[in-house]
């Protein structure tokens, strides 16, 4: 079972489609929200959720304080559910419109100029080709506010992301068979 962990729509239950994702854990995600919230990254924050899935990961920043989020799913069955869970905490959080689902690809979100985003999350799947995600963190540079941090959610056994121009190495945690990889866009 997925669920929000904290905030104003703390234990909320989220639609996980039956397919097709792997949602990150209540362990993982309560140890990286941890860390935003002690970087102080959340609250206002303009939120992008990248290969968003079931969308735990933008929702529980809007849940925690976020001013609005993006949503990108491509698959349709999870972009369906991103989209009920979204109206849920929407709901929930006393909040009209700051959450908006995108049914593209992630490239193709981001090949029309977006943002600027403060706090972006790529979880794509385990085996997307390591060339592909380095060409979708290029196209998210110019996407980004001064400082922005990026977590890039990959297998244990994956390699470090390629980071591009513009995105800086800042640590990466391990977690069971899942790393997360922080960077932050150049000043």
């Amino acid at each position: 079972m997925t669920r929000i962990i904290s905030g104003r729509a703390g234990s909320l239950t989220l639609e996980v489609p039956d397919a097709g994702t792997r949602p990150t854990s209540d362990r993982v995600r309560e140890s990286l929200f941890g860390a935003l919230e002690s970087a102080d990254a959340i609250r206002g924050a303009a939120v992008l959720d990248l290969y968003a899935g079931s969308g735990a990961l933008g929702l529980e920043a809007m849940s925690r304080g976020a001013a609005r989020a993006d949503l990108v799913e491509k698959a349709p069955r999870a972009a369906s559910a991103v989209q009920r869970n979204a109206v849920r905490v929407g709901k929930a959080i006393a909040r009209d419109g700051p959450i908006a689902v995108h049914r593209t690809s992630a490239a193709g979100y981001l090949h029309v100029p977006r943002g600027p985003y403060d706090l972006v999350f790529v979880d794509p799947p385990y085996d997307l080709p390591e060339h592909e995600l380095t060409a979708v963190l290029e196209l998210l540079v110019p996407a980004l506010s001064e400082n922005a941090i990026v977590v890039v959610e990959r297998a244990k056994r994956s390699p470090e992301p390629a980071l591009p121009t513009g995105l800086i190495a800042d640590r990466s945690k391990s977690y069971g068979d899942t790393t997360l990889w922080w960077a932050v866009a150049e000043g």
